[in-house]
């Protein structure tokens, strides 16, 4: 049986996963930032200009949510944003990412790079 975030009717307890995960200023800032390209942790410490432990633990909460996923390359890991944020996005023609239980909005110069990303990755 395929999870919700697998088919994006989320279930209430999925719902409340990905809004706690996206409940922090700092964890916003990583998805904005993913929405462009996919970054190594690296990358993020230095955009976010926060350090590495703390970088990684909020990537922890968006990765454990569903929201983005993990990839190692070499002795990095690297994060883009997963399916169901892809999908979401795509829903809305890239105005805004639509959850079904909530819809989230960024500023348009954030959204105007990931719509360009996500309809072609959703299409690919």
């Amino acid at each position: 049986m395929k999870s919700a975030l697998e088919t994006d009717v989320l279930s209430p307890r999925e719902c409340a996963s990905v809004l706690k995960a996206l409940a922090d200023e700092t964890r916003l800032r990583i998805l904005e930032s993913l929405l462009a390209e996919e970054k190594c942790v690296s990358d993020l410490v230095r955009e976010l200009g926060c350090p590495q432990p703390h970088v990684s633990h909020h990537l922890r909460i968006l990765r454990n949510s569903g929201v983005v996923e993990g990839l190692r390359e070499g002795k990095q890991v690297c994060y883009r944003i997963a399916p169901i944020v892809k999908r979401a996005l795509a829903k809305q023609e890239g105005k805004a990412l639509n959850f079904g239980c909530c819809e989230l909005r960024f500023p348009e110069s954030v959204l105007a790079t990931a719509k360009s990303r996500a309809l072609h990755m959703v299409h690919s």
